[in-house]
């Protein structure tokens, strides 16, 4: 039970370093972005684009990788986020300015879902990509099973999250943030910059999916449609945790992980994605808001 446990969280890692960014946009933008699993596999792909320019030699101990991966997460967080920030400009923006609905919005997120993901396609094609081809054997001890490489995956997603915390918690930003995230109109009169606000909002929450998608592809590989099969259970992640909490969304995302993980030991991979949509139904029968959300 404790291997499964610990594959679990593995698993809820790359789905909570996404459903961050998920939530930021959902309460500072009042609009679930359904292209933001694609953010995901976008910064997977930078950070492969940036690897092949620097070079995939080097590895740190027992891990598969070196300093170029960790170079090329750096950038590749900080290209998803520019690029997030310039499609909400481009596209985003403009509905918010001529006053358009959330489900405007919605629909307009499918459509840069679509591009995002053929853009992929057309340069880098449909198949299994990986940062290295190495063999990397599992470590063994108290029973459990699990690579180096995994284990880089639970650090760096414990590092972000605590973070996060520190950030909105202790930050000028992070508090207006917060702020805009409950009253928008307040805020502004308060003197706090919104536009500037939504702006990095995008940065944070596109260059942490990027992180995911990097931290994915390194322990599991990449191909174009990853984040788009990683976007349900974020969004199960959200619903469940909460919608307008983002620590509850943390927590959604290691439940999901977890309850995933049981599905594939004791049942088959096949029910994997179905355990998401059996949370989602009973969240929103019994507790709309979510286990740690409050009424809208």
């Amino acid at each position: 039970m404790i291997q499964v446990l610990v594959d679990g969280l593995v698993a809820a890692s790359f789905i909570a370093l996404g459903v961050i960014g998920l939530s930021l946009i959902y309460n500072i933008l009042n609009f679930p972005s359904f292209a933001h699993g694609d953010h995901l596999t976008i910064g997977a792909y930078f950070g492969l684009v940036v690897v092949l320019v620097i070079g995939t030699a080097g590895s740190i101990g027992v891990l598969t990788f070196g300093w170029p991966l960790i170079v090329a997460t750096f950038f590749a967080a900080i290209l998803t986020g520019l690029l997030a920030q310039i499609l909400d400009r481009a596209i985003y923006g403009q509905l918010r300015r001529k006053g358009s609905s959330r489900i405007t919005l919605i629909i307009a997120s499918f459509g840069v879902a679509l591009m995002l993901r053929h853009i992929v396609v057309m340069f880098f094609g449909p198949d299994p990509v990986y940062y290295s081809f190495a063999i990397q054997p599992a470590i063994r001890f108290w029973g459990i099973r699990i690579t180096p490489n995994e284990l880089v995956v639970l650090g760096v997603t414990a590092v972000m999250v605590v973070g996060l915390h520190l950030f909105l918690s202790r930050t000028r930003l992070g508090k207006a943030m917060r702020a805009v995230a409950e009253n928008p109109s307040l805020a502004r009169v308060n003197g706090i910059d919104v536009d500037g606000v939504i702006r990095w909002t995008w940065l944070i929450g596109a260059g942490l999916a990027a992180i995911g998608g990097v931290l994915f592809g390194m322990a599991i590989g990449m191909q174009p449609f990853f984040g788009f099969e990683l976007l349900l259970p974020m969004f199960a992640a959200l619903i469940v945790g909460g919608m307008t909490n983002i620590y509850g969304a943390i927590l959604g995302a290691i439940l999901i992980g977890v309850a995933e993980s049981i599905t594939v030991k004791y049942f088959a991979a096949e029910y994997r994605q179905a355990v998401s949509f059996l949370a989602v139904i009973v969240v929103l029968m019994f507790r709309p808001q979510g286990l740690f959300g409050e009424k809208e």
